[in-house]
């Protein structure tokens, strides 16, 4: 047994405690004395305070009720007025999660209900809420962790050993060093490897979705990177230029750990799908499959902001969040005992966006920060929210008024959902005729997802969500489109509607259709709301090519793009002035900057700039370059 787990059993009376094991960083033990379990005078708190880690107790599978009489039981101990759908039970790990419309009615006061419960079905309670929006994905992912709830076991605990057994490889000396297999100089297959004397961890994994041939992928061929060493995969977030290589790890045999928050890992599953759905309707063979994305699922530990995890023996990691999209986040690793602080922003938007708070800038200890740059330029200058939703609302009205439709080819998450929510204030506001919203691509599935996670949003949407009449995503302007045969009713559609579509680059998906069936008509509008890749087909039409190739079925086909098209800046990335703000601000302030995930223009001149500003030793690596921090 594990030193830490004999400690604790010096503590905890052993005979009390039939298994004791992990789940993770986290310690669980589990007892068939229904007395202990119920109440244990404080030891369990007691074992908490003096080795500071989470532990905790739950019933041995052998006392809990049965299944069908605990349901039963829970049916009649919470109010109807709670609204309650699924029981499931997880019987591996004696937790029942309870689904619920109103959450807080399900707890009671100060958790009295939970507590009632535990004492009457000996199962640990979890209350969860019940999304507005129905996700079949989000049922599907549950499904896939229940099913594998024994393999999901034994998984935990053999990572739990990992963190605490000790070191593996001989400690010589001390040092800290970051490789770039991907996302230097760049924007798209972001992919950093973290390596200490003990550790191997991968921050990122993704693919630049506008690139071509060996230029999309990382450069996981490196002699620093092997797959067989690797402890550890942080992701900061689930847009495809971080996360969508992640299952092709497990198709090569990768089976550790990957850390992310819950919301990121549901929407990160629904891109990798739908990037595997676009490369069979292109008639290309995917990178990986289901098998491999349903494998990534089974190995994803999620964590909350600011939950301290260990996830090596000597690293040690926090998420904060980043402003950039839902369950995005910043990665602080404390590395060995206190030798190196820093942190790996991911993207951020460090300004109130009209979903999410700011990006957090108050660490414990931090000495490098590892930065996004990719509005890091001098001109990089966004104009104020105000005066851009200004000119989103005058150019709806415009093209209301001529009868026409307006596309806006949206990323599926984050960008999608902020023209929701302001498209939906609009209306309401009477500020633009109330026309038809059509939502096609994963945008649906996504926007489902952000309801079901309340708790990641900002404080307005959070309570317009708590309250079901007041939610701006189930507004009856939003129509869904589920198939080609809608998706031509659209098209058809006599009348003006704003189209959302994905990709938000014009490389794929159905916002390509929708282009191709509109571009000819002047009455309709093209509006770009997101960066527009290099070498992508929405950054060749903004900057003034009307005359482009597109693919009807399988043949190619030229299209004059005589549409209006207008360029709005609402982004989930903070421009140069945000930028720069968000470095000044940190606390405390680095002593070293690495700017990364910019096109090479914008990374030289932003790592200038703050070296200038602010006298800080500032470094602006290219793909395969490695810096030491340590």
């Amino acid at each position: 047994m594990t030193e830490i787990l004999k400690e604790i059993l010096n503590i905890i009376p052993e005979e009390k405690i039939s298994q004791a094991g992990f789940e993770a960083a986290n310690i669980v033990l589990y007892t068939k004395d229904r007395e202990f379990f119920i109440n244990n005078e404080g030891l369990i708190r007691q074992a908490v305070e003096q080795f500071k880690k989470r532990i905790e107790l739950r019933p041995d599978p052998a006392i809990c009720v049965d299944a069908e009489t605990a349901e039963k039981i829970i049916k009649e101990v919470i109010p109807e007025d709670a609204g309650i759908g699924q029981c499931i039970f997880d019987t591996q790990r004696s937790i029942v999660y309870i689904e619920a419309e109103k959450p807080g009615l399900a707890i009671g006061k100060q958790g009295a209900l939970l507590r009632d419960l535990r004492e009457k079905i000996y199962w640990v309670p979890i209350v969860r809420r019940m999304p507005p929006i129905r996700s079949t994905l989000l049922e599907n992912i549950r499904a896939v962790l229940y099913e594998h709830s024994e393999y999901r076991k034994k998984f935990l605990d053999r990572v739990g050993h990992r963190i605490y057994d000790g070191w593996r490889r001989e400690k010589k000396n001390e040092w800290v060093r970051v490789t770039y297999l991907g996302g230097a100089r760049q924007i798209g297959r972001s992919c950093i490897l973290l390596q200490t004397p003990e550790s191997r961890i991968l921050m990122d994994c993704g693919i630049n979705v506008a690139g071509e041939g060996s230029e999309q992928y990382p450069y996981l061929d490196a002699p620093e990177f092997n797959i067989q060493e690797l402890d550890a995969v942080l992701v900061t977030h689930a847009h495809l230029d971080h996360s969508g290589l992640i299952p092709y790890l497990f198709k090569y045999g990768y089976r550790g750990p990957i850390y992310c928050t819950e919301p990121c890992r549901d929407v990160m599953i629904l891109l990798q799908l739908d990037c595997i759905k676009i490369a069979r309707a292109e008639n290309k063979d995917p990178l990986y499959d289901i098998e491999d994305v349903k494998e990534m699922v089974k190995h994803t530990i999620t964590l909350e902001y600011e939950e301290v995890s260990d996830i090596t023996p000597d690293i040690r990691l926090t998420l904060f969040n980043a402003g950039h999209i839902l369950g995005s986040a910043l990665c602080h690793l404390h590395v060995g005992n206190g030798l190196h602080n820093l942190v790996y922003t991911g993207d951020i938007k460090f300004g109130r966006t009209p979903l999410l708070e700011p990006a957090h800038c108050m660490f414990p200890r931090l000495e490098t920060l590892m930065i996004e740059s990719t509005y890091g330029g001098k001109t990089n200058i966004m104009a104020p929210g105000a005066e851009q939703d200004n000119l989103l609302q005058e150019t709806i009205r415009q093209t209301v008024a001529r009868g026409g439709k307006i596309l806006m080819p949206v990323l599926g998450s984050g960008r999608a959902q902020d023209v929701m929510v302001i498209v939906e204030e609009m209306v309401r506001k009477k500020e633009i005729p109330d026309v038809p919203v059509y939502i096609d691509g994963m945008v649906w599935d996504v926007t489902a997802i952000h309801t079901a996670y309340p708790e990641f949003l900002n404080n307005t949407i959070r309570k317009s969500i708590f309250h079901r009449d007041e939610n701006p995503f189930l507004n009856p302007i939003f129509k869904r489109v589920a198939s080609q045969k809608e998706r031509m009713q659209v098209i058809e559609y006599e009348g003006p509607c704003i189209i959302l579509a994905t990709s938000g680059m014009l490389v794929g998906g159905p916002s390509v259709e929708y282009l191709r069936l509109l571009a000819e008509n002047p009455k309709n509008t093209l509006v770009f709301s997101c960066h527009q890749g290099e070498g992508s087909l929405g950054r060749r039409i903004r900057n003034g090519e009307r005359e482009v190739t597109l693919r009807n079925g399988t043949k190619p086909e030229s299209v004059r793009i005589a549409m209006e098209v207008c360029k709005i800046e609402i982004s989930d990335h903070s421009d140069r002035r945000q930028l720069m703000n968000y470095v000044f601000r940190c606390s405390p302030r680095p002593k070293k900057i690495i700017v990364n995930h910019g096109e090479n223009s914008s990374v030289l001149d932003f790592a200038s700039s703050i070296h200038k500003q602010g006298h800080i030793e500032t470094v602006a690596p290219r793909n395969l370059e490695t810096v030491r921090l340590r």
